[in-house]
């Protein structure tokens, strides 16, 4: 259990250090680029991912492609909704990518709808409309809930590229490493771009709190393997108790430690999302 705990606290940690970077005058665009470096050496270095698939016939490049597109550009989302709307709503719109994961798996890969989840997928989308819920009194506002639209569609899109990538028998940690040293050299080739064009001039502190940000990625990453490899007759309570206690946490950090403020109606969709991920994580499977 204490893997699912380190994992937790490291995806929350993620959401902490982008929500600091404008405070602390850190470039965002600067620390996603090395955080790339950071996750891909580790990847690299501890999960020692097997080539052989990517060398042979027929290998998914295409979604690796689009993978190492997605991750960079909804990173960068991810940091501005952090910025606008705050740690609390933009957690739960990640977590409840979900079930747009759910939708996918239904329509694409052939999976069955029970009552469970179809319950869940119900209470969830209800959750996400109670999160994105906010008088628009103007066109910030409009931002918001825009940026944490993109955030929810983001997430899952990521996964049904790695539900894509697994059916072509690539592994995950394969695939990751390929992600995360092409989305690497794709921020560098912008960061080039930024310089030329815009003057941002590279600094050790963004390249210092970019590392940070790479090891809490990647350590939210293999400390959640890690607690399926742990516990690997019970993947419903990782799952469940991965993404809840983000939600909670994350709730109670933005609360607590940046006084971020819910509605009422924030506050029953963050009980329906985690009611939601609960009967989800109780479906059969």
């Amino acid at each position: 259990m204490h893997f699912i705990l380190f994992s937790v606290a490291c995806s929350v940690l993620v959401s902490v250090l982008l929500k600091l970077a404008p405070r602390r005058g850190w470039d965002v665009g600067q620390m996603v680029t090395w955080n790339y470096l950071a996750a891909a050496l580790l990847c690299a270095w501890l999960l020692q991912p097997p080539h052989a698939s990517l060398r042979q016939p027929g290998a998914p490049w295409p979604e690796l492609l689009a993978l190492a597109a997605v991750l960079p550009t909804l990173f960068l989302v991810l940091a501005a909704a952090v910025r606008r709307v705050g740690i609390v709503r933009t957690d739960v719109a990640q977590r409840l990518s979900l079930l747009l994961s759910l939708l996918a798996a239904f329509v694409f890969f052939g999976e069955r709808a029970g009552p469970l989840k179809l319950a869940g997928l119900a209470l969830g989308l209800l959750a996400v409309a109670g999160i994105v819920a906010r008088p628009v009194r103007d066109a910030a506002d409009r931002r918001g809930w825009l940026l944490l639209l993109a955030v929810w569609v983001g997430f899952a899109a990521v996964d049904v590229l790695l539900k894509r990538l697994a059916l072509s028998g690539t592994p995950a940690t394969a695939a990751l490493l390929v992600a995360f040293v092409l989305a690497f050299g794709g921020m560098l080739a912008w960061q080039g771009w930024r310089r030329l064009r815009h003057g941002v001039r590279p600094g050790l502190r963004h390249v210092g709190a970019g590392l940070l940000l790479g090891v809490l990625n990647f350590g939210n990453i293999v400390f959640y393997v890690r607690a399926h490899q742990a516990l690997p007759d019970s993947p419903a309570v990782v799952f469940a108790t991965m993404n809840i206690g983000v939600v909670v946490l994350g709730t109670a950090v933005g609360v607590l430690a940046f006084g971020e403020k819910t509605s009422w109606l924030n506050r029953v969709a963050i009980a329906l999302a985690v009611a939601a991920i609960g009967l989800i994580a109780l479906a059969p499977r």
